[in-house]
């Protein structure tokens, strides 16, 4: 096992770890992926993660099949079918947070209650319907509500939250159930006021600069001002 491969290992183990701590997730329920070579890395299914160890991580190739005797996730083939179908994300995270949780059970999607929506990709967080976990159904579905996103609910289910990072994806989770727990919240005196499509696409164009930025990006800002 090389070094880069050993890293990313031990990224997958340590935000296992990170989920629980976050109160994002409970237990085993969650998992997390990551693409490498010619494949993915994907956490391993019934792993309590304090036991959890890098060596431990599967290695999957697109055609499902995978090295050593540890078993994946019984969700890979959302991972799968999302790292496949979109190259421009690196990283897929799925928790149980408890609030998003919640509106999946209601089947609604989380609607642009708060600009931090547009960090999904949109003006909406899409509800995917129900199909039972680790299927088929289950992945072609998840496939179709993260068209255009980066995160999707599931009914009666949880969360996927997708990146070009582990790191981003995981934050992107958070920030999933903190619009969930506000939605939550609006709920009980009706369907809260929204932004619409237009002020969510000039969230992303101010997105596209937001937090630190590499130098010549910097300059190339500074000369349009």
């Amino acid at each position: 096992m090389g070094a880069e491969e050993l890293a990313l290992r031990t990224e997958i183990v340590e935000s296992c770890r990170r989920m629980n701590s976050l109160g994002i997730n409970k237990g085993t329920s969650g998992n997390i992926s990551a693409r490498y070579g010619n494949g993915f890395l994907i956490s391993p299914t019934g792993v309590p993660y304090d036991q959890l160890t890098p060596d431990m991580v599967v290695a999957m190739s697109w055609d499902a099949t995978f090295e050593g005797d540890v078993l994946p996730s019984s969700e890979w083939r959302f991972h799968r079918d999302i790292l496949r179908a979109r190259p421009d994300l690196d990283a897929v995270v799925h928790t149980h947070s408890t609030a998003a949780t919640a509106v999946s059970i209601l089947g609604k999607d989380i609607p642009a209650i708060h600009y931090a929506i547009a960090s999904a990709g949109g003006p909406t967080i899409r509800c995917a319907p129900y199909e039972i976990f680790g299927s088929q159904e289950l992945a072609d579905r998840v496939v179709t509500a993260l068209q255009g996103r980066r995160a999707c609910l599931m009914a009666h289910h949880g969360v996927i939250a997708a990146h070009g990072s582990i790191g981003r994806a995981l934050a992107l989770a958070v920030t999933v159930e903190e619009l969930a727990e506000q939605y939550l919240m609006c709920l009980p005196l009706g369907e809260p006021p929204r932004l619409s499509d237009a002020q969510i696409a000039d969230v992303l164009v101010k997105f596209k600069t937001y937090g630190q930025q590499p130098k010549a990006s910097v300059e190339r800002l500074r000369q349009a001002t």
